[in-house]
């Protein structure tokens, strides 16, 4: 089994602008030993290192962490997308790194909602494009799944996957826009989704179920189907809605009265395509 969707941060190594203590319990440093009890529970034998931060510092420590970590199959890596000269720089620097299989910047952060549509970060995209490496896509707002629709059209070879399905209204009544907008999207082939970090969107994060979760995981089961959907334990972030066990249960009940071809793309081979991972540990057991 992949997990899609795993950080690690060192508050001594980089600098977090998101992180500070209203965050908390993820308030301090993670290290990949605190969740290889889970992952050997569950039976996760490769992990995908995604990004936490818009620097350099951080990028740089997760393949510090996967050069000491066999589990690690790979690292979603920062070039800053509004930058298209430094960033062509930066993603050659990257693409020397075995394990480098995509890029991400925290696009929910910024405050400008069609970021992704400047023409400097679609410059960018472009070079994504043209060296075939994968984009995650971490969007929080509608804004953001019709930013996706639209870079996807202008960029038609360009790889991306939605992190945590673009947070669907989980808890809530009303499924619009996102359902809607979510199905648009799907319609290019080449966007794929992440069961990841599907917490309640109202209340405490903590306060999904399996039930609430539902609709949104058939909902992307409906418009991607398991080829373009890909698992995601979203460690340590998942601490805050009661921790990789609790989650991955979750997981593995939405997944009962799914065929075995099925599951075994979620967990394993739909991460195992598009990235490109290069493994030999990872399994779709």
């Amino acid at each position: 089994m992949i997990d899609s969707h795993q950080h690690v941060w060192n508050l001594e190594r980089a600098e977090y602008a998101w992180l500070g203590p209203e965050a908390g319990r993820l308030y301090r440093t993670f290290d990949m030993h605190e969740v290889l009890p889970d992952f050997e529970a569950v039976g996760v034998t490769g992990t995908v290192l995604v990004q936490s931060a818009d620097n350099d510092d951080d990028t740089e420590h997760m393949f510090e962490v996967a050069r000491q970590n066999s589990l690690v199959v790979g690292v979603v890596g920062y070039v800053p997308l509004h930058e298209p000269d430094r960033a062509a720089d930066r993603l050659a620097e990257l693409q020397r790194e075995r394990k480098f299989c995509g890029v991400r910047n925290l696009i929910h952060d910024r405050t400008d909602p069609h970021w992704l549509l400047r023409p400097d970060v679609d410059a960018t995209l472009g070079l994504l494009e043209q060296a075939g490496v994968p984009f995650d896509v971490v969007g929080v707002l509608p804004e953001h799944l019709r930013a996706v629709v639209a870079i996807s059209e202008r960029h038609p070879q360009l790889t991306i996957v939605l992190d945590h399905l673009n947070k669907p209204p989980i808890g809530s009544d009303d499924w619009q826009p996102w359902a809607s907008l979510l199905a648009e999207v799907a319609e290019n082939p080449r966007v794929y989704g992440k069961v990841s970090g599907l917490y309640s969107a109202v209340g405490q994060p903590g306060d999904w179920t399996v039930e609430t979760v539902r609709p949104a995981f058939e909902h992307a089961f409906d418009v991607f189907g398991a080829g373009r959907l890909m698992y995601g334990g979203d460690w340590p972030v998942s601490l805050i809605a009661g921790g990789y066990a609790r989650v991955w249960r979750g997981i593995r009940d939405l997944l009962a009265d799914v065929d075995d071809n099925d599951r075994a793309a979620i967990l394993a081979g739909t991460a195992r395509s598009f990235y490109r991972l290069d493994d030999t540990k990872a399994t779709d057991d």
